[in-house]
C-alpha cells in the first residue's frame, strides 16, 4: 500500500465504478497500464490496492501538469507517458493489468476554455491533445452531409439533418467559434426539453468530441493493443459511459472469447482458432445505490472485465464490433 493513500481518497475527482473494477480484477498485483490517466484516480487506486507499478498514459499534458504534486510522493511507482493508448503496446510489454475509462475526463468538462461543456460559454476545442485540427475547424469546414453523418453515427441524433443544415446555415453569417453559440443553434433545431431529459446539446456535442478526439478508432486499436501488451493471466477492464462504446468493447471481447458470429448480416463472420480473452461476466457491472449516492456522473457507467489467455494476439475487423462507419471522412 502506497503511503496508507485509499482507493476513495483519489482527490476531488471521483472514479467512477473504482470499488467494483477493483473488486473484479483482485488480486491487484504488478504491472498496469492506465490508458487514460485524467485527474489520477484510477492510478492511485490501483496502487493503493497493490500494484507494484503503474504506466499512465494520457494525450492531455494538463493530467500531468495536475498531477505533478501529489504524484511525487510515489516516485517510480507511476511512470508517466504522454501518448494515446491504442499505442500501449509500444510502451509496455507483459503487463498484469490495462484499465481504460473512456470518454472526457471532468478535468476537461470543468474547464471552459477546453471547449467540451455546453454549459458554459468557451471556443469551440473539445481537443483532448490540445493540438490538431479543432470543434470549430470540423463545424466550419465540414461540407452539411459529412456533418450529418457525424451527429448521427456518432451521438446517435435523431434530428442530425436539421441540425447540420442549420450549422451550414449559420456559419455563411459569422463563423461559429465558441461552444453557447453552437448550442444556440442546435436549440433551434429542438424542442424544450421536459423536466428529468438531456439538454439538447447533448448528443451533438458527444458526437463532435468523439469525431475531433477519433475516439471509437482509438478504442478498437487500443482494444487489440491490449491484447498484444498483455500478459497471459493479465486483466482488461474498461468503463463506458454509452452504448456504441459499450457495444464494441462487448462485442471485442465476446470475438475474443471464441463466442463470435457476426455484429450484422452483413458483417464477416469472426473465425479463430484459440480465445485471447476469457470474459469474466457475460453481463456488464453498473453502479450500485450506494455509488450513485455520491457519483451521479456513474448513471450510464458499464464495466467489463476480461483475462488474457496464452493465444496469440491477432486481428480483428472494426466492422465486427459495431464500430460506427462514417460516409464522408472527417476533414
Amino acid at each position: 500500500m502506497a503511503g496508507g493513500v485509499k482507493p476513495e481518497d483519489a482527490g476531488p475527482h471521483v472514479p467512477v465504478l473504482l470499488r467494483p473494477l477493483l473488486e473484479a480484477v483482485a488480486p491487484v498485483t504488478g504491472t498496469w497500464l492506465d490508458g487514460t490517466f485524467g485527474a489520477g484516480g484510477y492510478t492511485r487506486g490501483l496502487l493503493a490496492a497493490g500494484a507494484e507499478r503503474v504506466i499512465a498514459v494520457d494525450r492531455d499534458p494538463l493530467a500531468f501538469e495536475m498531477a505533478a504534486d501529489w504524484a511525487e510522493a510515489f516516485g517510480d511507482r507511476i511512470v508517466m507517458q504522454q501518448g494515446v493508448f491504442s499505442q500501449m503496446d509500444a510502451y509496455a510489454q507483459d503487463l498484469d493489468g490495462v484499465v481504460l475509462d473512456l470518454g472526457v475526463s471532468s478535468m476537461q468538462l470543468d474547464r471552459a476554455e477546453r471547449g467540451f461543456s455546453f454549459m458554459k460559454d468557451g471556443p469551440l476545442d473539445m481537443r483532448m491533445s490540445q493540438s490538431g485540427p479543432s470543434a470549430a475547424d470540423l463545424v466550419n469546414e465540414a461540407d452539411e452531409a459529412a456533418l450529418a453523418d457525424i451527429l448521427f453515427h456518432y451521438g446517435e441524433e435523431r434530428a442530425s439533418r436539421r441540425i447540420a443544415r442549420a450549422i451550414v446555415r449559420e456559419r455563411t453569417v459569422a463563423p461559429i467559434t465558441s461552444t453557447l453559440q453552437l448550442v444556440g443553434i442546435i436549440e433551434t433545431c429542438l424542442p424544450r426539453p421536459k423536466p428529468g431529459q438531456s439538454h439538447p446539446a447533448t448528443r451533438s456535442f458527444q458526437a463532435l468530441r468523439i469525431a475531433v478526439n477519433a475516439e471509437y478508432d482509438e478504442l478498437f486499436r487500443g482494444l487489440m493493443a491490449a491484447e498484444r501488451a498483455l500478459r497471459p493471466g493479465g486483466k482488461l477492464a474498461v468503463v463506458t459511459f454509452h452504448s456504441v462504446e459499450d457495444r464494441m468493447v462487448k462485442r471485442f471481447l465476446t470475438a475474443r472469447a471464441g463466442q463470435g458470429g457476426r455484429a450484422n448480416r452483413y458483417a464477416p463472420d469472426i473465425a479463430q482458432d484459440a480465445p485471447q480473452f476469457a470474459v469474466a461476466s457475460r453481463k456488464a457491472i453498473g453502479p450500485d445505490a450506494e455509488e450513485l449516492a455520491v457519483n451521479p456522473r456513474a448513471r450510464s457507467a458499464k464495466l467489463r472485465v476480461a483475462v488474457r489467455t496464452d493465444a496469440p494476439a491477432g486481428e480483428i475487423d472494426a466492422r465486427s464490433i459495431g464500430m460506427p462507419q462514417l460516409k464522408e471522412a472527417r476533414p
